[in-house]
């Protein structure tokens, strides 16, 4: 039997793990929020070249092409449920891109990004048993809305409807990137569910952007916006979420506005107000509240 002394040391050890596995977790969803919105800043180059739907597939064609040489994924000895689950999250994939994509072709990018956060922010109030998820949840909403506020007025219905559908895709994303890396090695699960989500939007890319989407200046484009805003972030994201509970990763989500604003800024040149900077301030507060929950909360 091992003594009091080297019990604690145990538990102190498995702690410690434990607390840099949340660390490590915390850092992949954040390289994965940066890298997805420059990678917006650079998708916005391309609207006048290919349209949203064209730069949508051009994004999903790249990234699944690269997913699957980089991850050669198994396609046999897996079960009908987890085919099932890669099937469930091409299609959240793909209609979550093609619907924000629409959005942000009718609506300013700060609304489109304040009115799809609302998925994810229910989907952690939903999945946390903590009162103080609440706290943090209405934090990170205040922000998100004070972000977008200017965007606002004169609001597209169909672009706001969009962005709102795109936010209930958003959760479901979250939720079958959680079951997909429990279900594959590595990232198999993300290479087959990104095919499946190409082949999805190939159709539409077509028939919208037609001989635009062999434009060599296009695809150079559309390739760097599928690495920065699809492998990497979804990378990282399904890597994160096999040690991040779903509740306080849908929370740390919050970031997305504020990184969003950021880019806007080095990249498109978009000034930042007193209002923006506070916004930011909020929700990088509820995010760090969040996982610090997520964390205490933890068996």
């Amino acid at each position: 039997m091992l003594t009091a002394e080297a019990q604690a040391g145990a538990a102190g050890t498995a702690g410690a793990s434990g607390a840099r596995g949340r660390l490590v977790s915390v850092a992949l969803v954040i390289g994965g929020i940066v890298s997805l919105q420059f990678g917006s800043s650079v998708a916005v180059l391309l609207f006048p070249r290919a349209g949203a739907l064209g730069v949508v597939t051009l994004r999903l064609v790249v990234a699944s092409l690269v997913l699957l040489v980089v991850c050669r994924p198994k396609v046999r000895g897996h079960s009908r449920g987890d085919w099932a689950t890669v099937l469930a999250f091409g299609v959240a994939l793909a209609g979550m891109n093609s619907l924000f994509y629409q959005a942000i072709d009718r609506i300013p990018l700060g609304a489109a990004v304040t009115l799809e956060f609302l998925g994810p922010l229910i989907l952690s109030v939903a999945t946390s048993r903590r009162l103080l998820s609440l706290v943090w949840a209405a934090l990170a909403l205040g922000g998100v809305v004070l972000l977008g506020r200017e965007g606002f007025d004169g609001l597209n219905l169909t672009g706001a409807a969009f962005a709102l559908a795109a936010g209930g895709l958003w959760a479901a994303y979250i939720l079958l990137s959680a079951r997909t890396g429990q279900r594959f090695p590595q990232a198999d699960g993300l290479a087959l569910a990104m095919t499946v989500a190409a082949l999805l939007s190939l159709p539409f890319g077509i028939a919208g952007a037609g001989a635009a989407l062999l434009n060599p200046v296009t695809v150079g484009l559309g390739a760097a916006v599928a690495l920065m805003s699809s492998v990497m972030p979804y990378t990282l994201e399904l890597l994160a979420l096999r040690k991040l509970p779903a509740s306080g990763f849908a929370v740390m989500m919050s970031l997305e506005p504020a990184a969003a604003a950021t880019a806007g800024f080095l990249v498109l040149h978009q000034a930042l107000g007193w209002a923006e900077v506070l916004a930011i301030g909020l929700v990088v507060a509820a995010s760090v509240g969040a996982v610090r929950g997520a964390g205490a909360g933890a068996h």
